[in-house]
């Protein structure tokens, strides 16, 4: 007797929990991949908003920045720039005072940051939890095929191999959903590392820029600039 094995076969002609869990895998690599391109997409436009706050810091241009800053580089300028205004408190030195400067704008870049971080934990979830799920459709798709044979009473390869088949084509769905889950996680997670790095260390240096113009000479305690 000739069996279809296609991959559609395999589906159509497996055990509804089997079916179940091709469903779940199918889906999972589905919504992962949407994760993906949305993340791409954020991804791009924070490399973007770097490169401009580092070419302002450069430049020293922070000032005309917070007027067309834009995204993560205006709410970092904002932040900055509402702390600027209130001003050095009593007592403070232009050291301190450009601490609770960088305080404040890593305050708000690391606000930004968590808005690109939802997604992230469900690729995470599936790159670790895929595997097995394949792995529990296969051996009940494989317990199924040997009740099957028990029941029939004919052992012969053409019988066993249709339920075998469909039940590592399970396995497989969990492996091509966990793979690039697991890639994509650790390079995203990467990606975020490395920004948050870049924009370290250009709030450094503009928080620098902005105590140098705002703080008031008589402000300034000269221990405090020798430890600049």
């Amino acid at each position: 007797m000739n069996h279809d094995l296609s991959f559609m076969a395999l589906v159509l002609h497996a055990d509804p929990i089997v079916q179940g869990v091709m469903a779940i895998l199918v889906l999972a690599s589905v919504t992962c991949w949407a994760i993906t391109v949305e993340k791409v997409v954020r991804f791009g436009t924070l490399r973007r908003a770097a490169r401009n706050f580092e070419a302002a810091v450069k430049a020293d241009a922070l000032l005309n920045a917070v007027k067309a800053g834009e995204g993560i580089q205006g709410a970092i300028l904002v932040a900055a720039a509402r702390e600027k205004r209130d001003g050095m408190d009593a007592g403070e030195s232009r050291y301190e005072f450009r601490v609770r400067l960088e305080m404040v704008m890593r305050q708000a870049m690391a606000q930004q940051l968590r808005q690109v971080e939802p997604g992230l934990p469900f690729l995470a979830t599936v790159g670790s939890a895929a595997p097995f799920i394949g792995l529990f459709g296969t051996v009940w798709g494989i317990m199924n095929s040997f009740t099957a044979i028990a029941g029939s009473n004919d052992t012969s390869l053409a019988v066993v191999a249709p339920g075998i088949a469909e039940a590592l084509f399970a396995t497989a769905l969990g492996l091509v959903a966990a793979i690039p889950a697991v890639v994509l996680y650790n390079k995203f997670s990467t990606d975020l590392g490395r920004l948050a790095q870049r924009f370290n260390v250009a709030i450094n240096e503009a928080a620098r820029q902005f105590s140098r113009t705002s703080a008031p000479q008589h402000a300034v305690r000269p221990h405090a600039e020798a430890g600049q």
